[in-house]
């Protein structure tokens, strides 16, 4: 039996330096503890420990929907007399208790328990179990998986592409973990990985497992465009893009990889969720939408609350819309699907373009999230909202799936232009104004400007008064005269544009403090003619000031390049959808990158020997 059954998904357990939250993985209740250095769990008579968790529930759903998983075991490690409970929780009905059994844990081997009929549980269900400890001496539960006899449909070739710029020192530390763990896991020869090292700064020693590939600094975009090539002239049938400063447990490449491997469809791709260093507890996102703006999908979700999680997997299980998409910081894709390259973006909106274009059945596993280094909130600036722009508006210029009009496109730049102009973020309309020209000049300036150089130092010259430094308020107080939650007072700032078109408006104008995470809300600032935003540590702040001369200033531009996008609408979007098309194909991004195809093998080479790590 052992050498029949294919495990499809192991346990993750807290790991110190990545998550050390613990009711994300297990729950042990008070007469059971679990030591994290042995990655094992100890129960006393009668106590109870449970796997109703983020990271180790099973969704049965998705393998049934995607994989047509029809056999099914869970697989126990330990020592001990226990009760095993296997819950099946399908929305909107009760819970199914599938195995209410009395087992024996035998140290020596492995406890099988089968659960039959994989089919018969839906597309739209969530697996976890509990164990109670009976004998007096208590028990030990050290391990699980859960395994299917069923043979995988394919032996995925997995590489993953990690792009780096001058992080030496986190690259080196995502590598050493996954030499670590490729060395050790049975699927040691099927996952790689590549190091697209823009800054051409990265020391990571050879390995059998790793390849730096230096590049060029074409931002995200060019790296992971050089790791597309990567792994088409290396033969992979899969590539995994990931950011070098996110942070993944080393199981979530195997459950990847699985998942790929017993996929009925090949289109299948894998995007992981995203979770940031302030509350890994947390999600972010998981996948999202992208209409007008980028909508994450189940922000905020509490992974340790298990009535939220379920709704999160019942949810993500549905047939997702034509416009989600999931992020770089881990996306799995077939390379033989992806038949455009990255757009030259530099960075932003990259992913989002490779994800509408193609008809990647994109799909989100329990346990696989990134946890990204940087707090998010702080991570809004001049460059970030002018490179937010011009990719929203070219998503919908170039791609027939998402044209919305005239008035659509109108609708974006209004948008971007009153959540600048409201809070008094005048250096960002500035570059706002520059988006809209790039715009304006269509996918040829994407061309000559792939390197963004001359666009980020022009920006950089910009910024200065929204630049975070060290707080120095010293505890000045606000000032509210206005106050935002009533009616009148936010009724005036609306017909005035928060005060910009009354006059005499600073004499009665709030002074505000505000959360970096709320930078671009317009709620809190009605009313308000000095803000000032604090970073989460309450270490960095930047104030803005109500001026209407600048605001003005910088407006005019900006009405300009709408007017003339409204007018010029059509030949607009035709001239997108001839450059998008030219530039996201491979020729182009050989040339670009000086990466010429490899000279092609005589038909009869031998075909490298592989084993069969699914067994």
């Amino acid at each position: 039996m052992q050498d029949t059954l294919t495990t499809l998904q192991g346990m993750i357990w807290p790991e110190p330096g990545l998550c050390t939250e613990r009711d994300l993985y297990v729950r042990p209740d008070a007469r059971a503890a679990f030591s994290q250095a042995a990655r094992e769990i100890h129960v006393r008579q009668g106590g109870l420990v449970q796997f109703d968790t983020y990271y180790n529930l099973f969704n049965i759903g998705k393998w049934v929907k995607h994989c047509a998983l029809e056999t099914l075991w869970l697989t126990l490690d330990g020592e001990g007399e226990f009760e095993l409970v296997v819950f099946l929780v399908q929305p909107d009905r009760s819970w199914e208790r599938l195995v209410n059994e009395v087992i024996r844990l035998d140290p020596d081997a492995p406890t099988r328990v089968r659960l039959d009929g994989a089919q018969t549980f839906g597309d739209r269900g969530v697996l976890f179990f509990e164990m109670r400890a009976l004998g007096e001496d208590g028990g030990v539960m050290r391990d699980a998986q859960w395994q299917t006899a069923d043979a995988p449909r394919r032996q995925p070739d997995l590489m993953l592409s990690v792009t780096t710029f001058r992080r030496e020192a986190a690259v080196a530390r995502t590598a050493e973990r996954f030499e670590r763990f490729i060395d050790k896991s049975p699927l040691k020869g099927r996952i790689r990985m590549t190091v697209v090292d823009n800054g051409q700064s990265a020391e990571i020693p050879p390995s059998d497992h790793i390849r730096v590939v230096p590049n060029e600094n074409l931002g995200g975009s060019g790296g992971f465009a050089r790791g597309l090539l990567e792994a088409r002239d290396s033969g992979a049938t899969h590539c995994l893009f990931m950011d070098d400063d996110a942070a993944v447990h080393m199981q979530a490449f195997e459950r990847t990889w699985m998942f790929l491997a017993y996929a009925t469809e090949d289109k299948v791709a894998i995007a992981g969720a995203v979770s940031n260093a302030q509350h890994r507890w947390q999600l972010w996102e998981n996948g999202a939408l992208f209409h007008h703006i980028c909508q994450p999908q189940h922000g905020g979700t509490d992974l340790r609350d298990i009535r939220q999680v379920l709704e999160l997997e019942f949810d993500s299980t549905a047939t997702r819309p034509h416009n989600f998409y999931g992020g770089w910081w881990y996306f799995a894709f077939p390379v033989a699907m992806a038949e455009h390259m990255p757009f030259p973006f530099f960075v932003r909106g990259d992913d989002v373009s490779f994800s509408l274009v193609h008809a990647f059945d994109i799909v989100t596993l329990p346990g696989v999230i990134s946890y990204q280094d940087e707090d998010f909130s702080g991570k809004e600036s001049p460059l970030t909202v002018y490179l937010d722009l011009r990719s929203h508006m070219a998503h919908h210029l170039s791609l027939d799936s998402m044209a919305i009009g005239r008035k659509g496109i109108m609708k974006i730049m209004l948008r971007f232009y009153f959540r600048s102009l409201l809070p008094c973020h005048y250096e960002t309309l500035e570059a706002i104004g520059l988006a809209l020209e790039d715009v304006q000049d269509g996918p040829a300036f994407f061309e000559a400007n792939a390197d963004m150089a001359a666009r980020r130092a022009q920006i950089g010259k910009i910024f200065d008064q929204e630049r975070w430094r060290k707080d120095d308020t010293g505890g000045r107080k606000d000032r509210v005269w206005l106050p935002s939650g009533r009616w009148l007072p936010r009724f005036l700032m609306k017909l005035t544009l928060n005060g910009h078109l009354l006059p005499g408006f600073g004499y009665i104008a709030n002074r505000i403090t505000l959360p970096a995470g709320v930078r671009g809300a317009i709620r809190p600032i009605w009313g308000a003619g000095e803000i000032t935003y604090t970073s989460a540590d309450g270490r960095k702040s930047y104030t803005v000031r109500h001026d209407k001369a600048r605001a003005l200033g910088v407006s005019r531009p900006i009405w300009a390049a709408m007017r003339a996008i409204w007018r010029d609408y059509d030949a607009l979007c035709a001239d997108w959808h001839s450059g998008y098309d030219r530039l996201t194909t491979e020729g182009y991004w050989r040339k670009r990158l000086d990466a010429p195809a490899p000279e092609a093998k005589p038909a009869d080479a031998p075909a490298p020997a592989a084993s069969d790590p699914a067994a």
